[in-house]
């Protein structure tokens, strides 16, 4: 089991490059005609790992339910970032456990970042007995022979240190359209709050030519996007010491050709001239950046560890909207960080005034354990911490709306992904600007990427209609 090491022992860590090997896909039908129910909490990383997970029970026989009373096996596949993630977790178990009082040979599975926890995983074992296997972000690749091998006993299988690349995995992908690439594992960054260093490990990058075969594939099997994935995508290539970086896989990535090319998510201290240069050169690299600010006040940047200023952030932001014409730019914002005062949070309010970003994902600050930032006294109230999020909330969205107002009466193209909840005859999808569009189209529309006149504005959406020709 692992225990969560203090940062200094964290950032020692062996400056060489990891092993790449190749993932053994074990194929079984013992459970042919049997059911699985796979819950997903977090980060993008979560869900694309949900499409390892769904990949290697198929392998095995499984077929996916969305009915988890139905499923001879449940999943979670679960996040460590914030509290209100834990409770979800542990609020479902206490279903799932009565669940398995009348279906005894129902298989009940806890994996993800939760259990990386010593203390969770400890949790797990002392007052979920029932849970039958626990595993961890760092051997995914073992379900398979975990769920093939189990016996009427709880198995905790975590490893506490990150493992190897694998390449060879094989994925059931959401989306036969859209899919994401993983290009790194892990984050150096070791930003105050966060747990994600001790969850998911070192930063491991994957060779390049190992991405460029990946992404290739998914364009011959028609996929029209890809979205480069990493904790923090920007640092990728610095631990293979083979002199390639972010900007150098981007463009490799574009020359491809797939249509569309997305990447999350960025740290600002590692956003080069170069990555803006490419972004800026390809057209097929889609002009929409996420840039997470955390705060906008220096002195709160360096508790967190965040190594920017608040001036160094607004001169890289600056620096995209010149040389990406067009370009959207959202970011995440914490709030009621330890020691954050009336006019720390000012500050943030002064750079969310100065960008006017088209978006933002704004959090309460939770601290999480382990992590430096939890030894600092959570000296803020919850009562000035919420006044302080809904007025960032409210100036958030104004800027968002006024920006989705700008695309009124436009055209746009939209790859449409799938059915709109908004009405029977409409479809949905994003703009090359990661805005999203409800249209008045059709079944048959979903999968390409059409052109669309966008007739509505909300702060969070857009409205339009197909359109079978563009206005000049």
């Amino acid at each position: 089991m692992m225990n969560l090491p203090d940062l200094k022992e964290a950032k020692k860590r062996e400056n060489k490059p990891v092993e790449t090997i190749m993932a053994s896909n074990i194929k079984s039908e013992k459970f042919k005609g049997k059911s699985f129910y796979l819950r997903t909490y977090g980060c993008q990383m979560n869900v694309h790992d949900s499409e390892e997970i769904k990949g290697i029970l198929t392998n095995i026989g499984f077929k996916e339910t969305e009915n988890y009373e139905e499923a001879d096996i449940i999943i979670l596949n679960t996040c460590a970032i914030r509290e209100n993630a834990h409770d979800k977790v542990f609020g479902f178990l206490g279903r799932v456990k009565h669940l398995k009082k009348s279906k005894p040979d129902l298989i009940v599975c806890v994996g993800g970042c939760m259990p990386q926890q010593d203390s969770v995983a400890e949790l797990l074992k002392n007052k979920y007995p029932f849970v039958d296997i626990v595993f961890g972000t760092h051997n995914i690749s073992d379900l398979g022979k975990l769920i093939l091998e189990h016996q009427d006993k709880q198995d905790i299988e975590v490893y506490s240190v990150e493992g190897n690349v694998y390449e060879n995995i094989h994925y059931d992908r959401d989306s036969k359209y859209t899919a994401w690439v993983n290009i790194m594992y892990g984050c150096d960054k070791f930003c105050t709050y966060c747990i994600v260093p001790y969850t998911r490990g070192k930063q491991r990058s994957r060779k390049m030519e190992d991405i460029l075969k990946e992404v290739k594939n998914l364009r011959d099997e028609g996929y029209l996007e890809v979205t480069l994935l990493g904790q923090n995508v920007n640092a990728y290539g610095k631990d293979l010491y083979d002199g390639n970086d972010f900007a150098t896989l981007l463009e490799e990535v574009a020359k491809t050709n797939i249509p569309r090319i997305r990447f999350v998510t960025s740290h600002p201290w590692d956003f080069t001239d170069k990555m803006i240069e490419i972004i800026s050169k390809y057209d097929n690299i889609m002009p929409y950046i996420h840039l997470p600010l955390q705060s906008g006040s220096s002195r709160i940047l360096k508790l967190m560890g965040r190594r920017y200023t608040k001036e160094e952030y607004l001169e890289l932001f600056n620096k995209i909207k010149k040389a990406i014409p067009g370009v959207s730019i959202t970011t995440d914002i914490i709030v009621g960080f330890p020691n954050e005062s009336e006019e720390d949070f000012a500050e943030t309010l002064d750079v969310v005034n100065k960008c006017q970003f088209d978006g933002a994902f704004t959090f309460i600050y939770s601290p999480r354990e382990g992590t430096p930032a939890a030894l600092i006294k959570d000296n803020i109230s919850m009562e000035i911490k919420e006044e302080r999020l809904q007025k960032l909330n409210e100036l958030v969205n104004k800027y968002s709306l006024r920006h989705n107002k700008e695309y009124e009466g436009k055209v746009v193209k939209v790859l449409v992904t799938g059915m709109s909840e908004k009405g029977e005859n409409k479809v949905c999808g994003y703009t090359e600007t990661m805005k999203l569009v409800n249209i008045d189209g059709a079944i048959g529309d979903i999968g390409k990427i059409i052109d669309v006149e966008i007739e509505d504005a909300k702060s969070f959406s857009l409205d339009g209609k197909k359109v079978t020709f563009v206005k000049n």
